[in-house]
């Protein structure tokens, strides 16, 4: 890490998804995320701070095997609309959802 603060939103609410099944360990999403949302782990990339993710989808547009998706500016929105409606729990994703979320053991 390069020592930066990192700024962080919404706890639990990014869209952020990762198959580490897929990932080819290419380093990428390391390289343009400006958050530094990503790390290497055995040669494969892993999430370290869900909640730092800003849902720029620098990281889905760069990776070259789609090992990564994400909505942009969803999470934020999707929290404060059912925080609005009165509702709790884990934000989540639509139908478009990928399963798994990358993080690293």
């Amino acid at each position: 890490m390069g020592g930066t603060k990192r700024f962080m939103y919404l706890k639990g609410v990014a869209s952020l998804r990762l198959e580490q099944e897929t990932c080819i360990g290419c380093g990428m999403c390391l390289t343009v995320c400006p958050q530094e949302v990503f790390a290497m782990t055995r040669g494969k990339a892993c999430i370290i701070e869900q909640d730092a993710c800003m849902e720029c989808s620098a990281c889905m547009m760069n990776c070259p095997v789609d090992a990564i998706w994400v909505q942009s500016g969803v999470g934020c929105a999707h929290a404060v609309l059912h925080a609005m409606l009165g509702r709790s729990g884990k934000a989540g994703c639509s139908a478009g959802e990928k399963p798994g979320n990358g993080e690293c053991c």
